[in-house]
């Protein structure tokens, strides 16, 4: 069996920027080992700013605001408010930190295009950490973390517009109907079709953001004709998709 991606079909949903600053409005920082040049360690928020956990003694070597998404991002509200990275022995990660740190700090013709994909893999080795960690926190990291929920939560994200059923994702995931069930709701807080259908609104306000027809839209996240999308968009957001493609086209 071919290995599958955890993180792929999700982050290729969300664009990523990376705005260097001074740290005390940043959420990113590369703080300076025992040398004081040669970057140490990674500090990163995914909700706020680190400038609490920076201390006198810390020397910032580079420092930004990362945007990803915002609140559309499930995976931002399941990480830990504050991460903290050892660069160490990483020779990857020290290569990385260290090119951000030279754009960031000596902008030239394309740096903002390279701070961004940059920061793409600095974020994708974090979650790759995070996953290879495990976590006790209850969200999508939670569901990813674990083999066998993972499975039926990646076949979502690729496949959101599919008339899934819970026995389907139990089947993927190698696990009854009711040890799914249960284990779902204990590690990612909500049912699997509850995700799916959060998912599937995330996807669709991008769509009508981006000004897509309602009826395509629709089409391609499995809702039987454009009311339907448009009535579980208003209870989701508290707007229509009408008005939000509306505004995308003016």
């Amino acid at each position: 069996m071919p290995r599958y991606d955890r993180l792929s079909a999700l982050l290729s949903r969300f664009e990523l920027s990376v705005t260097p600053g001074s740290h005390g409005s940043s959420n990113l920082a590369i703080l300076a080992g025992a040398d004081g040049n040669v970057p140490g360690r990674i500090v990163f928020s995914p909700t706020h700013s680190i400038a609490a956990s920076i201390t006198g003694n810390d020397t910032v070597l580079f420092s930004a605001q990362v945007a990803w998404g915002g609140s559309f991002n499930p995976l931002l509200s399941t990480l830990p408010s504050l991460i903290e990275i050892e660069i160490c022995e990483d020779s990857e990660l020290l290569h990385i930190t260290r090119l951000l740190q030279i754009e960031g700090n000596k902008p030239r013709c394309g740096s903002g295009t390279i701070l961004d994909r940059l920061g793409e893999v600095l974020m994708v080795r974090l979650l790759r950490s995070q996953l290879e960690t495990g976590t006790t926190r209850t969200g999508l990291l939670g569901g990813l973390s674990d083999p066998r929920l993972s499975r039926a939560i990646v076949a979502m994200h690729e496949a959101p517009g599919r008339h899934w059923r819970n026995e389907d994702l139990a089947g993927i995931a190698g696990l009854s109907l009711s040890r799914f069930s249960e284990l779902f709701a204990a590690r990612v807080g909500e049912t699997p079709i509850a995700y799916l259908r959060r998912w599937r609104m995330v996807l669709a306000h991008q769509d009508a953001e981006r000004g897509d027809r309602i009826q395509t839209i629709a089409r391609r996240y499995g809702y039987r004709s454009g009311e339907a999308l448009s009535r579980a968009f208003r209870r989701e957001f508290a707007t229509s998709a009408v008005s939000l493609r509306r505004g995308a086209q003016d």
